[in-house]
């Protein structure tokens, strides 16, 4: 046990009848000095009996878990759990007021969650947690730790978000990952479990450290086959400085995160080049029509994480015509118009700038082109707005009917783009 003399995060009004400390990541971040945005308490030595007594309401499926009367704060029962079966929830629970705190602490996944505080401002770390945190280091509490298969994700999602602090997997606890990969618990895991550790890993600082942490795990064939073979396959280096395939997929994905992207954007980013994985090795490092070839890949990945309908448009949308955007100058007037009529501007250009994002994180996502502008962006904009801009109403006051209606607002909608495009090859 280590001491702290940092401020208690505890709320003012706990209950004094309860033996209760602050668990995991709480204590974590306030070790670290970040911001603490959700507290989980655990309860030693009490039974649901006298949780009940005092106002707590249970919420909690397959263990002792209760919402705080009060505040609404999760407080859990001290427990062991022992592996009885296949997958992350094959457990059986032990909650009874004998369970020490140690015991309930050695069944998490790092030593940095393994961590408790008291209301005095006490630390208990008895798997060195605080050490590893001084040392920048993700490592397993215990063997146990292969008894979850969702912990090679946790602890792929915790890299992507320390990173920015120096932090590093552990080389045991990569061996462990691998050893799990390899037994095939992997498979266990469901696809919305799936999806919300990865979409929760999208939106951290360092995203891009998730899938590098899921690679060198072999555990990345197992999640994501498709992202996974871009491994290796080069890219024509004039355009591709960094040659790799995936090497470029993270560094667009860099790239997002220095646009504030949305996650949607994030992953369709992720999507839009699975393509060059078919591309026979005897045509390398050409890619010819790998953004139709790569849209059943997208398919299956999108049905693989049972992903949200607005992830799905966006990421096949942005494999079939990134290209388009990178090429928007020598596009004809027509191929901008039929652009635009794929992602529906005129009902919501919101699809469509999202996919600029896309195509502009891919573009800097080269080695040595971090910093290029990418005018395509305001010229796309700029052409999309003035053919949104034309609308039904003068012609129907001109007495247009039907598909004449039509026909008239795509003839004045080219005759817009066409202004745009002169204006753009004049400046």
């Amino acid at each position: 046990m280590t001491t702290s003399s940092k401020t208690s995060p505890f709320e003012s009004n706990m209950d004094s009848k309860l033996n209760v400390f602050l668990v995991g990541g709480a204590v974590r971040d306030h070790l670290l000095g970040r911001d603490i945005l959700e507290r989980d308490y655990l309860v030693v030595g009490s039974t649901p009996e006298q949780m009940d007594a005092l106002g707590f309401k249970i919420v909690g499926k397959d263990f002792p878990v209760y919402l705080h009367p009060q505040t609404k704060e999760e407080y859990a029962l001290a427990r062991t759990e022992r592996k009885k079966g296949h997958g992350y929830k094959g457990f059986e629970c032990y909650a009874e007021p004998d369970v020490t705190i140690e015991q309930d602490l050695i069944r998490r996944d790092l030593t940095v969650n393994a961590m408790a505080m008291s209301a005095d401002g006490q630390i208990i770390d008895p798997y060195h947690g605080q050490k590893d945190l001084q040392n920048k280091v993700l490592r397993h509490v215990s063997l146990a730790f292969a008894e979850d298969p969702l912990r090679v994700l946790r602890v792929a999602r915790f890299a992507a978000r320390y990173h920015q602090y120096g932090f590093e997997v552990a080389e045991e606890t990569y061996q462990l990952m691998q050893q799990m990969a390899k037994s095939g618990e992997l498979t266990s895991l469901t696809p919305e479990r799936i999806f919300k550790e990865l979409s929760r890993a999208l939106d951290e600082p360092n995203p891009e450290v998730f899938f590098t942490v899921l690679k060198k795990s072999h555990a990345l064939s197992e999640i994501w086959p498709e992202l996974d073979n871009l491994w290796d396959v080069p890219n024509p280096a004039q355009h591709h400085p960094e040659i790799c395939s995936a090497k470029h997929t993270l560094l667009a994905l860099q790239q997002a995160v220095k646009l504030h992207a949305s996650t949607q954007v994030r992953f369709a980013v992720l999507c839009h080049d699975l393509g060059k994985g078919l591309t026979p090795s005897e045509c390398w490092p050409q890619h010819r029509g790998h953004e139709k070839s790569g849209l059943t890949l997208v398919e299956k990945s999108c049905q693989r994480f049972k992903v949200p309908n607005d992830y799905k448009a966006l990421a096949l949308l942005s494999c079939e015509f990134h290209l388009h955007a990178h090429r928007a100058f020598e596009l004809k007037p027509s191929t901008l118009l039929k652009l635009f009529n794929q992602f529906d501007i005129w009902r919501n250009q919101s699809l469509f700038e999202e996919f600029i994002l896309v195509c502009q994180a891919d573009f800097n996502g080269r080695t040595g082109h971090e910093d290029f502008v990418y005018h395509q962006a305001d010229y796309l904009v700029s052409a999309a707005n003035a053919a949104k801009g034309i609308v039904a109403k003068p012609f129907v006051m001109q007495g247009l009917k039907g598909k004449a209606i039509k026909e008239a607002m795509n003839q004045a909608r080219l005759a817009q783009i066409k202004l745009i495009k002169s204006t753009w090859q004049h400046q």
